[in-house]
């Protein structure tokens, strides 16, 4: 009890503007978690491979890239105390939502955070299916009030204090809904409930719909993802420039032809 409580006044003197001590001085979220409510799912091997989603120990040059990325974003989410972050790209295909799965698991492999990794990408949600997850219910249920949030949860056994709020379905006016008193509720509710959680939404293209301009506002800070040999240049800046109101956290480049030497 002693412990929690210890959490408890860390949260709140961090929210009150006394900054959050260094890392290695941070209580530590429990290394095994039961989960008792959110539904659990073993995700097959074969599909994880298939989509090129990584094992988070794993010491090839994705993983390592991965960890890398992580521990760049902690640290400029640290400094600002923010816990929620949108994955942005300016075009399908540019790899966004394999780069929202791989950079949550390897956040969620950092011991001092929980991720819960949210697909409201309504336009075309794929989340699921890279998962292996067929889900009863998903994100627009919760959002449309035909279920409650916790029947749409779930964790993926193998993944460590990992969560998925997963979509199910394309869904008409999501950009209204994103922006709506529902939305903002659910993510109010969201991010009050675990002071170190950290939320990774993964949001449509921003070139192709006004679903991330819509929800942008509701999120702390952004990543955002371009495909070499396939982004434009002129469309990468326009989505730079239309994402003005929300920082940036960093570029990631994917599928580059060239990767770094290594150690």
């Amino acid at each position: 009890m002693d412990r929690i409580q210890k959490a408890l006044d860390l949260s709140r003197a961090e929210r009150a503007g006394a900054g959050p001590p260094p890392r290695a001085e941070r209580i530590q979220v429990p290394g095994q978690i039961l989960y008792t409510q959110t539904r659990v799912f073993t995700p097959a091997s074969p599909v994880l491979e298939r989509n090129r989603i990584l094992n988070p120990s794993s010491s090839d040059a994705a993983a390592v890239a991965f960890r890398m990325l992580r521990t760049q974003v902690l640290q400029r989410m640290d400094d600002k105390g923010w816990r929620s972050l949108a994955i942005f790209s300016p075009g399908a295909a540019d790899g966004k939502t394999t780069t929202a799965i791989n950079l949550a698991v390897s956040l969620a492999s950092d011991r001092l955070h929980t991720v819960l990794l949210v697909d409201f990408d309504f336009k075309r949600p794929t989340l699921a299916a890279k998962l292996g997850l067929a889900p009863e219910f998903g994100a627009e249920d919760a959002l449309l009030g035909r279920a409650p949030l916790e029947d749409c949860l779930y964790h993926p056994e193998g993944f460590d204090r990992l969560v998925v709020l997963p979509a199910r379905a394309a869904i008409a006016d999501s950009s209204e809904i994103l922006a709506g008193p529902r939305s903002r509720a659910i993510v109010g509710e969201l991010r009050a409930r675990y002071p170190e959680r950290i939320i990774v939404y993964d949001l449509p293209p921003v070139m192709a719909a006004d679903d991330a301009l819509a929800f942008a506002p509701l999120v702390e800070c952004g990543l955002v993802v371009a495909a070499e040999g396939k982004t434009r240049r002129n469309d990468l800046a326009r989505t730079v420039e239309l994402l003005h109101k929300t920082p940036l956290v960093g570029t990631v480049l994917n599928r580059a032809a060239q990767a770094p030497p290594g150690y």
